[in-house]
């Protein structure tokens, strides 16, 4: 094999665990090169993963437009601004989250070029081992071998499918049909009342579709710190979601134009539902059929995940696996995280990952936020904490936005004040978060936060406030 062709790290997959992995690598000094599949509509590279191309960048730019929508028909008039003659461009306003996606795709490319990582264009697969090293073929719009001493496996994951309703993009969607729906409909099924159901239901429900969310657990959002998660679920009921808990799916019949939903309520009652679409979140599973993991002897566990140590080593040395392949959350700066940790501990450094301070957030409006442990979590486990509340309501910079709907909770230990969580719900609480993943970082108390002077008016002054109120002398509450 040419030297051309060989490399000091291949990673397999352009997603955000992937592409980051590569350019730290390339960062290093490291020989890189990175292989992926996606292929966009006129048949080129579509670097990013899920999340650029289906996920995460496409979802919040439709998240944007129609809560520009929505206030533009409800809330502007509040403002003085009177709209008359609202109409709904549903084709320009999905060319525009394609252009927002194609932006970022070319980017990624820009940046493979700026830090000289190669770029192969097609699906990696093993075909064995090579020395100390590893042969990988590239079969799609690019054809090769090459082989490299390190391989990172960044594949990423697929939308779980209901077994009695196969994904056609069409009429029974995951997140990419979900993305892409080229009318309005008049009644949309959500069943999922997660992250993508969630988001994916107030894209849609804001542009004029009745939502009916259909959610097999009996509590909403139970990841989530209750309090918030209560306030959550009153602001989308309010809003005109239709959620319904501890629900039972039974058969789903496809139609040519709809599909009929039959499934028993929280009181084990028969019901059946008919929609013009139906969005199927119920979780994702990692993406590792077909990779020849078999010609390296590379095993995976009995729901597919590649098995990694801490530092994300598989067991077989050599090759690593970050993301949504491996154990954690998956999120897509979890995984970019693990790619620069991994190929800092391929140059010998000390990678840094820390699960306890990785952010969670849900993009609906309001949006909920969340770092650390719920108070569910500390009961269960027997911590003694404190906590602290501040509603948005009490927050000037919140009254002057017009939207004064949730809170921000802070959790601390009851002996030593150390903050052990913080959640939120309100607006661009996204945003709010990271003050909290920084101060959970450093081991801050409450009182840090709580004497950290905050810019006023803000709404990071509610932050300071929940954890005033942590020792019960919030000011302006």
């Amino acid at each position: 094999m040419s030297t051309e062709k060989q490399f000091d790290v291949v990673v397999i997959g352009g997603g955000p665990g992937g592409y980051v992995a590569a350019i730290r690598a390339a960062q290093l000094g490291f020989k890189t090169a990175c292989i992926d599949d996606a292929v966009n509509a006129k048949g080129g590279p579509a670097l990013g993963g899920t999340c650029t191309n289906v996920g995460c960048i496409p979802s919040k730019a439709l998240l944007q437009s129609s809560e520009h929508f929505e206030h533009a028909g409800h809330a502007f008039k509040e403002h003085g601004i009177n709209v008359s003659g609202l109409e709904l461009d549903l084709a320009q306003m999905l060319k525009r989250k394609d252009g927002v996606v194609k932006a970022n795709n070319d980017g990624i490319v820009y940046l493979f070029k700026k830090n000289k990582v190669t770029f192969f264009h097609g699906r990696g697969t093993f075909a064995g081992k090579e020395g100390e090293g590893f042969t990988i073929d590239v079969t799609g719009p690019t054809t090769d071998t090459i082989s490299a001493k390190n391989v990172i496996v960044a594949t990423g994951s697929n939308p779980r499918e209901l077994p009695n309703a196969p994904f056609d993009e069409k009429i029974i969607l995951s997140n990419t049909g979900a993305l892409a729906i080229d009318a309005v409909p008049a009644k949309l099924g959500v069943i999922g009342a997660g992250v993508i159901g969630l988001e994916m239901g107030s894209v849609w429900r804001r542009v004029g579709a009745q939502v009916t969310v259909l959610e097999g657990l009996p509590t909403f959002l139970g990841a989530v710190d209750q309090q918030i998660a209560k306030e959550a679920h009153k602001a989308f009921t309010k809003q005109g979601l239709a959620i319904h808990l501890g629900v039972k799916i039974g058969n789903i019949t496809k139609g040519a134009d709809n599909v009929t939903v039959e499934y028993a309520d929280a009181t084990g009652a028969a019901q059946t539902a008919t929609f013009d679409r139906l969005i199927v979140s119920i979780g994702r599973v990692p993406n590792t059929n077909g990779l020849g993991f078999d010609k390296v002897g590379l095993q995976l566990d009995e729901r597919g995940f590649i098995a990694v140590d801490d530092e994300c080593r598989t067991g077989v040395p050599g090759i690593w696996a970050v993301g949504d392949v491996v154990r954690g959350p998956m999120l897509a700066h979890k995984a970019e995280e693990e790619g620069v940790a991994v190929a800092e501990r391929i140059a010998g450094q000390h990678g840094h990952v820390n699960f306890n301070t990785i952010p969670w957030v849900i993009y609906t409006s309001p949006e909920i936020a969340w770092v650390g442990r719920t108070e569910e979590q500390l009961k269960k486990d027997g911590v003694a904490y404190k906590a602290g509340t501040f509603p948005f309501m009490a927050n000037g910079r919140a009254r002057a936005l017009g939207d004064t709907t949730g809170m921000v909770k802070v959790i601390a230990d009851a002996a030593t004040d150390e903050i052990l969580g913080v959640h939120i719900v309100g607006p661009v609480a996204s945003e709010l978060i990271s003050e909290a993943v920084v101060a959970m970082e450093f081991k801050a108390s409450a009182e840090d936060i709580a004497r950290i002077c905050h810019a006023h008016p803000t709404l990071s002054e509610a932050t300071k406030e929940a954890a005033l109120a942590v020792d019960k002398r919030s000011l302006n509450f």
